[in-house]
């Protein structure tokens, strides 16, 4: 059974990007301090590219090497690889480049030379050729209709049994991804979710509870951290 989940509101969007800041270079720091190479899955997003520049800001005096970081994404834009749609590329631009970030694995771009199904495959092989068994911590946002990655309700990308999938006909452009699966997002120590306008009569508030409350029509009810989940809300 998953240990119940915590949840920590925030004033606003500024406080929880910081909060999740400090917590996310505290957690890599104690894994490198016990010897082990962490591996974390990213999101893409507003409120991730906000925690991205806060943490390339506490980045040199978090004691954190960089370089010594396996970053994974949870979902990707099926988009040529300098396309503004990637998830990549804004927290390469805001955060991993500017940290020196070296173990970085994105999925593949649409020009890689690959289609999406096998792009999907690959990057799962890739996952599971690195050994990591577990994630550190996942961090994924939450839409207003509850998906996370890019598993939205009722999709059949939700009942795949595998690392990485191919989603086609995205209810939210661009209409191609690549996502991690439900049991590979809960491969995973901690699990994060991240959402701001989450108060009552902001976009993501009925969304957020239904996900709170276990509803098993949304998506973000079905990931859970082996060791804790942990709602970081605005």
């Amino acid at each position: 059974m998953n240990p119940p989940a915590q949840v920590v509101r925030h004033e606003d969007r500024a406080a929880l990007a910081t909060d999740v800041a400090h917590r996310f270079v505290d957690l890599l720091a104690d894994a490198q301090a016990s010897g082990r190479i962490p591996h974390v899955a990213l999101t893409g997003g507003g409120i991730a590219d906000e925690i991205h520049a806060e943490i390339t800001l506490i980045a040199d005096a978090s004691g954190v090497d960089w370089s010594a970081v396996e970053f994974w994404w949870g979902d990707e834009r099926f988009v040529p690889a300098d396309s503004e749609d990637r998830n990549a590329l804004q927290a390469r631009r805001v955060f991993l480049d500017r940290v020196h970030a070296t173990r970085v694995h994105e999925m593949p771009a649409s020009d890689s030379g690959a289609g999406l199904d096998e792009a999907a495959r690959s990057y799962g092989a890739e996952i599971r050729a690195s050994g990591a068994g577990v994630f550190d911590v996942v961090m994924l946002g939450v839409g207003p209709d509850g998906h996370i990655a890019s598993l939205f309700p009722g999709f059949p990308q939700l009942e795949v049994d595998d690392i990485a999938v191919p989603v086609t006909g995205s209810p939210k452009p661009p209409p191609e991804r690549i996502s991690l699966t439900l049991p590979a997002l809960n491969h995973a120590t901690e699990v994060w979710f991240v959402a701001a306008d989450t108060t009552p009569g902001g976009s993501k508030h009925d969304a957020v509870e239904k996900a709170l409350a276990g509803d098993p029509s949304v998506p973000a009810s079905h990931v859970h951290g082996r060791g804790s989940t942990t709602w970081f809300l605005a």
